[in-house]
Protein backbone atom coordinates (compact mmCIF):
# COMPACT_ATOMS: atom_id res chain seq x y z
CA UNK A 1 0.00 0.00 0.00
CA UNK A 2 1.59 3.85 -0.79
CA UNK A 3 0.92 6.57 1.44
CA UNK A 4 1.14 10.50 0.75
CA UNK A 5 4.05 11.73 3.32
CA UNK A 6 1.29 14.54 3.98
CA UNK A 7 -1.56 12.17 5.13
CA UNK A 8 -3.41 13.27 7.94
CA UNK A 9 -3.32 10.41 10.65
CA UNK A 10 -3.00 9.50 14.13
CA UNK A 11 -1.48 6.40 16.46
CA UNK A 12 -2.47 5.23 19.42
CA UNK A 13 -1.16 2.47 21.81
CA UNK A 14 -4.55 1.39 23.73
CA UNK A 15 -6.64 4.42 24.45
CA UNK A 16 -3.77 6.70 24.40
CA UNK A 17 -3.37 8.95 21.28
CA UNK A 18 0.84 8.96 21.20
CA UNK A 19 1.31 11.00 17.65
CA UNK A 20 -1.40 13.15 15.45
CA UNK A 21 -0.46 15.01 11.72
CA UNK A 22 0.90 14.34 8.88
CA UNK A 23 2.04 10.79 8.70
CA UNK A 24 6.02 11.86 8.14
CA UNK A 25 5.69 13.12 11.64
CA UNK A 26 3.88 10.32 13.12
CA UNK A 27 6.07 7.54 11.55
CA UNK A 28 8.58 9.68 13.43
CA UNK A 29 6.85 9.61 16.61
CA UNK A 30 5.62 6.07 16.65
CA UNK A 31 9.10 4.79 15.65
CA UNK A 32 10.53 6.35 18.65
CA UNK A 33 7.57 4.70 20.90
CA UNK A 34 8.41 1.35 18.95
CA UNK A 35 11.74 1.47 19.86
CA UNK A 36 11.59 2.42 23.38
CA UNK A 37 8.40 -0.24 24.28
CA UNK A 38 8.69 -3.20 21.30
CA UNK A 39 6.10 -5.08 23.01
CA UNK A 40 2.88 -2.20 23.00
CA UNK A 41 0.63 -2.73 19.42
CA UNK A 42 0.69 0.70 18.10
CA UNK A 43 -2.42 1.28 15.40
CA UNK A 44 -2.11 4.36 13.24
CA UNK A 45 -5.38 5.18 11.15
CA UNK A 46 -6.00 7.67 8.51
CA UNK A 47 -8.00 10.73 9.32
CA UNK A 48 -10.36 10.61 6.40
CA UNK A 49 -11.76 7.14 6.51
CA UNK A 50 -10.18 5.70 9.83
CA UNK A 51 -8.86 2.42 7.94
CA UNK A 52 -5.24 1.40 9.62
CA UNK A 53 -2.03 2.46 7.76
CA UNK A 54 0.34 -0.55 8.42
CA UNK A 55 4.25 0.80 8.97
CA UNK A 56 7.14 -1.79 8.90
CA UNK A 57 9.00 -0.10 11.69
CA UNK A 58 12.38 -2.84 11.53
CA UNK A 59 15.65 -1.01 11.67
CA UNK A 60 16.85 2.14 11.79
CA UNK A 61 14.78 5.59 11.63
CA UNK A 62 16.42 5.93 8.24
CA UNK A 63 15.31 2.41 6.88
CA UNK A 64 11.43 3.40 7.85
CA UNK A 65 11.80 6.32 5.84
CA UNK A 66 13.36 4.97 3.14
CA UNK A 67 11.00 2.12 2.88
CA UNK A 68 8.34 4.99 3.23
CA UNK A 69 9.48 6.88 0.79
CA UNK A 70 9.29 3.91 -1.52
CA UNK A 71 5.82 3.34 -0.79
CA UNK A 72 4.84 6.50 -2.46
CA UNK A 73 3.14 6.28 -5.57
CA UNK A 74 5.43 8.11 -8.39
CA UNK A 75 2.64 10.60 -10.71
CA UNK A 76 1.91 9.22 -13.61
CA UNK A 77 1.57 11.75 -16.14
CA UNK A 78 -1.21 11.12 -17.95
CA UNK A 79 -1.10 12.59 -21.46
CA UNK A 80 -4.51 12.10 -23.60
CA UNK A 81 -4.23 12.14 -27.35
CA UNK A 82 -6.65 14.72 -28.79
CA UNK A 83 -8.52 12.65 -31.71
CA UNK A 84 -10.54 15.09 -34.45
CA UNK A 85 -14.09 15.54 -34.36
CA UNK A 86 -16.53 16.33 -31.77
CA UNK A 87 -15.40 15.42 -28.10
CA UNK A 88 -16.88 12.99 -25.93
CA UNK A 89 -18.59 14.46 -22.91
CA UNK A 90 -19.79 10.98 -21.08
CA UNK A 91 -23.23 11.37 -22.19
CA UNK A 92 -24.17 7.44 -22.58
CA UNK A 93 -28.63 7.51 -23.71
CA UNK A 94 -30.07 5.56 -20.46
CA UNK A 95 -33.87 4.78 -20.50
CA UNK A 96 -35.98 6.00 -18.19
CA UNK A 97 -39.47 4.99 -17.45
CA UNK A 98 -42.29 7.23 -16.60
CA UNK A 99 -45.89 7.79 -16.46
CA UNK A 100 -48.09 9.71 -19.29
CA UNK A 101 -48.80 12.39 -16.56
CA UNK A 102 -44.57 12.79 -16.50
CA UNK A 103 -43.98 13.12 -19.75
CA UNK A 104 -46.47 15.75 -20.09
CA UNK A 105 -45.50 17.64 -17.19
CA UNK A 106 -41.83 17.63 -18.35
CA UNK A 107 -43.11 18.58 -22.18
CA UNK A 108 -44.90 21.76 -20.87
CA UNK A 109 -41.47 22.78 -18.40
CA UNK A 110 -38.64 25.46 -19.98
CA UNK A 111 -36.00 23.63 -21.80
CA UNK A 112 -37.98 20.08 -22.46
CA UNK A 113 -37.54 17.09 -20.39
CA UNK A 114 -33.34 16.79 -20.33
CA UNK A 115 -32.92 19.70 -18.67
CA UNK A 116 -35.52 19.73 -16.19
CA UNK A 117 -34.63 16.37 -15.10
CA UNK A 118 -30.77 17.24 -14.99
CA UNK A 119 -31.98 20.14 -12.41
CA UNK A 120 -33.81 17.49 -10.41
CA UNK A 121 -31.37 15.03 -10.07
CA UNK A 122 -29.03 18.03 -9.34
CA UNK A 123 -30.75 19.46 -6.65
CA UNK A 124 -31.64 15.86 -5.45
CA UNK A 125 -27.79 15.18 -5.39
CA UNK A 126 -27.13 18.35 -3.54
CA UNK A 127 -29.71 18.03 -1.11
CA UNK A 128 -28.24 14.40 -0.62
CA UNK A 129 -24.46 15.67 -0.20
CA UNK A 130 -25.20 16.95 3.37
CA UNK A 131 -26.80 13.24 4.58
CA UNK A 132 -23.55 11.77 2.58
CA UNK A 133 -20.77 13.41 4.24
CA UNK A 134 -22.89 12.92 7.98
CA UNK A 135 -23.24 9.16 7.24
CA UNK A 136 -19.24 9.21 5.88
CA UNK A 137 -18.06 10.86 9.30
CA UNK A 138 -20.04 8.57 11.10
CA UNK A 139 -18.63 5.71 9.92
CA UNK A 140 -15.49 7.31 10.18
CA UNK A 141 -15.91 7.63 13.81
CA UNK A 142 -17.56 4.22 14.94
CA UNK A 143 -14.27 2.51 12.92
CA UNK A 144 -12.15 4.19 15.40
CA UNK A 145 -13.90 3.78 18.55
CA UNK A 146 -14.41 0.33 17.51
CA UNK A 147 -10.86 -0.25 17.41
CA UNK A 148 -9.51 1.79 20.25
CA UNK A 149 -12.39 2.37 22.58
CA UNK A 150 -14.97 -0.91 22.26
CA UNK A 151 -13.63 -1.55 25.91
CA UNK A 152 -14.02 2.03 27.72
CA UNK A 153 -17.55 3.23 29.87
CA UNK A 154 -20.56 4.42 28.07
CA UNK A 155 -19.02 3.07 24.70
CA UNK A 156 -22.38 1.75 23.36
CA UNK A 157 -24.20 4.70 24.52
CA UNK A 158 -21.86 6.96 22.62
CA UNK A 159 -22.48 5.01 19.40
CA UNK A 160 -25.96 5.24 19.43
CA UNK A 161 -25.80 9.33 20.31
CA UNK A 162 -22.98 9.05 17.07
CA UNK A 163 -25.90 7.79 15.08
CA UNK A 164 -29.00 9.56 16.70
CA UNK A 165 -26.44 12.87 15.70
CA UNK A 166 -26.97 14.05 19.06
CA UNK A 167 -23.49 15.79 19.59
CA UNK A 168 -24.04 16.96 23.22
CA UNK A 169 -24.70 13.40 24.41
CA UNK A 170 -21.88 11.73 22.24
CA UNK A 171 -19.76 14.03 23.88
CA UNK A 172 -21.04 13.60 26.86
CA UNK A 173 -20.93 9.77 26.74
CA UNK A 174 -16.79 10.69 26.17
CA UNK A 175 -16.19 13.11 28.55
CA UNK A 176 -14.64 10.88 31.04
CA UNK A 177 -12.21 9.24 28.16
CA UNK A 178 -8.28 10.05 27.68
CA UNK A 179 -7.57 13.40 26.48
CA UNK A 180 -6.28 12.82 23.15
CA UNK A 181 -8.70 10.08 22.10
CA UNK A 182 -11.35 12.56 23.22
CA UNK A 183 -10.01 15.04 21.31
CA UNK A 184 -8.97 13.99 18.12
CA UNK A 185 -12.73 11.95 18.14
CA UNK A 186 -14.43 15.37 18.63
CA UNK A 187 -12.61 16.31 15.29
CA UNK A 188 -13.27 13.54 13.48
CA UNK A 189 -17.10 13.61 14.17
CA UNK A 190 -17.31 17.42 13.47
CA UNK A 191 -19.36 16.77 10.40
CA UNK A 192 -21.62 14.18 11.75
CA UNK A 193 -22.96 16.93 14.24
CA UNK A 194 -23.01 19.66 12.26
CA UNK A 195 -26.34 21.32 11.56
CA UNK A 196 -28.22 20.93 7.95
Amino acid sequence: MSYSPDLECAAFVGHQLIASGALAEVVHEVKRHYDQNPNDLILVFENKTSNVIELDLRGSMDEVFARLEQSVAPQRSQTKVKKPGRPKLGVISKEVTLLPRHWEWLKEQRGGASVTLRKLVGEAMHAADDDRVRRKSQQNVYHLMTAVAGDLPNYEEAIRALFAADGDKFYAQIADWPDGLRSHLSQLSADAFAPQ
